[in-house]
Formats: C-alpha cells, structure tokens, sequence
C-alpha cells in the first residue's frame, strides 16, 4: 500500500451506505493501553471548522475495527492532544 492511500479508510453503515474518511493520526497511549485514531470526512461545522471524529482502533488484517471511546478521560487525552497541535500550527 502507498502512503497516501493509507492515509484513507471507508465506513460502510448498515443500510450499505459508504463515507470516505481522511486519517489525520493515530496514537497510543500508556495510560490506557489502547490505540486511537482521528479522522474527518473534510465537512464543515457552522463556524467553518473542519469536523472530526475520534475512536479506538483495532488493525485486524486488512480490516480497521473501530470502537466507541468509553470514559471522559480518554475524551481529555484527545483533546488535550487537539489543543497541543493547534497552538503548534498556529
């Protein structure tokens, strides 16, 4: 697979719909042992700020498993982190 292609995943939903998403990172944590991806589909909210969306991750394969995050902490982590790289952009 090539760089830029790994930088893409799609979502099937239940009534076979598809959604391409752009992966912006991927992280791990040692505090909760887990793997995390944000990601976006490039829409915009009403103040034209780019959404996102973060989750957990399982590479099973060629498959990318994606999970709810489960607890305000890890919503922190995530945040924190979204903060860290704004102020570094700016």
């Amino acid at each position: 697979m090539n760089e830029a292609k790994n930088r893409y995943f799609t979502v099937t939903d239940q009534n076979g719909n598809t959604k391409e998403y752009e992966i912006l990172f991927t992280f791990e944590t040692d505090e909760t042992k887990k793997s995390y991806i944000v990601f976006t589909d490039n829409t915009l909210d009403c103040d034209g700020n780019v959404i996102t969306y973060a989750a957990t991750y399982d590479k099973n394969g060629e498959n990318l498993v994606l999970s709810d995050i489960e607890t305000d902490a890890e919503w922190n982590v995530i945040e924190h982190l979204l903060s860290s790289i704004e102020e570094a952009t700016e």
